[in-house]
């Protein structure tokens, strides 16, 4: 308990005090995010936040993870620096969508391979229980990926990022330092930490964004914690085991688990790379609605937690009926969210093509013919 305190007190004093630091240099090196038509800011903002939680989280984690023998931590470490560096480099110079996939493998490789980190069965989804290792080795590069770019993808609100990380983060490093598993503990709530002093610089108005540095992190980090709670909270002889765990799994991570997949698979059936730009996230569509950034992210928060609360209760379900009722859940809350917008953007363009011709009419000038005799027509 006490080394969870105390990285989650260092964490948060680490970044609170290293995230001036960072807007002052982004500052005077002009390391902007530049506003365009697909972004919520309308003004540069600088983009070094990340920095300064993985600053607050790295040291935390080095300081309080005990030393423990056979350990995967040197290798989540080495993990979180080869996701730092992708970040920041594309952050500061840009990177193609190749590099930092190459540069999230690479990653992802250090845990599942050399920290023997790794999705070995489906615990009953539908009817499987144990994979081959080959199915097994593809399926945990593929979560990973999938995670680490969902957070990624979700950044794209003051705040919402941030908030959702650390509503993960904490329920995990919760979970976790109930069942004895210190080091994951420390990682949840250094994250946590980190995060909780960073959203005073970003919620909305933000100061300063965390960037791809922050972004692809709080990825790697929680990719870790879930798949690691998937194998404890799935072993009926824990301390606290949960059953359906990859359906109480896809409950934690589902706002940006979810909005990315089908964002992805929408994007692969038009012809596009999944890796492209376009406004059609969860997010998108709150902003659309006119709710303001603040709203968006509570909303956002509060989604995800209710599905948290709900998996939970529900856990008695089965694997398969529970991530079909989660999955469905989600659906149907994104597709009010986009019928919604779509009816609001039909009767903006509708009232938009009512007024134009009548702002026409009115300013119109008028032509008056005029004889010695007067007004003879008005035209």
């Amino acid at each position: 308990m006490e080394n969870v305190l105390i990285a989650t007190v260092l964490s948060f004093v680490v970044t609170y005090f290293s995230i001036p630091i960072l807007i002052r240099v982004a500052e005077l090196k002009h390391l902007y995010d530049e506003p365009d038509e697909r972004k919520a800011h309308k003004q540069r903002i600088p983009t070094l936040g990340g920095i300064g939680f993985f600053s607050g989280f790295i040291i935390a984690a080095a300081v309080c993870v005990p030393t423990l023998q056979n350990s995967p931590f040197q290798y989540m470490m080495a993990a979180f620096f080869i996701i730092f560096m992708v970040g920041m480099k594309d952050d500061i110079v840009g990177l193609s969508p190749l590099k930092k996939l190459v540069g999230q493998l690479i990653a992802s490789f250090a845990i599942i391979y050399l920290g023997n980190l790794q999705i070995s069965g489906m615990y009953g989804f539908l009817g499987i229980t144990t994979l081959p290792s080959n199915i097994s080795l593809m399926l945990t590069y593929f979560y990973f990926i999938v995670v680490i770019n969902a957070f990624n993808l979700i950044d794209g609100v003051d705040g919402h990022a941030g908030s959702i990380g650390l509503l993960v983060s904490a329920v995990l490093g919760a979970y976790f330092l109930h069942v004895g598993e210190l080091t994951y503990a420390v990682l949840g709530f250094a994250l946590a930490g980190g995060l909780a002093s960073f959203l005073i610089y970003n919620i909305s108005p933000a100061r300063i964004f965390m960037g791809d540095t922050g972004s692809l992190l709080i990825g790697l980090v929680n990719a870790v914690l879930v798949l690691k709670f998937i194998e404890v909270a799935g072993n009926p002889a824990g301390k606290m085991p949960v059953n359906a765990t990859p359906a109480v799994a896809i409950a934690i991570l589902i706002v940006p688990l979810f909005d990315t997949l089908r964002v992805f698979s929408v994007r692969m059936l038009q012809g596009r790379s999944p890796f492209s730009a376009d406004r059609n996230h969860i997010h998108h569509y709150l902003l659309d609605l006119k709710l303001d950034h603040r709203q968006t992210t509570l909303i956002s928060v509060s989604v995800n937690a209710a599905f948290i609360v709900a998996a939970y209760f529900l856990q008695g379900l089965g694997t398969t009926v529970l991530t079909i009722l989660v999955v469905g859940a989600a659906t149907t809350f994104t597709g009010v969210l986009y019928l919604a917008r779509r009816r609001k953007q039909a009767v903006k363009v509708a009232v938009t093509t009512i007024a134009q011709p009548a702002a026409q009419n009115a300013t119109a000038p008028k032509i008056l013919r005029v004889t010695t005799g007067g007004v003879l027509q008005d035209k």
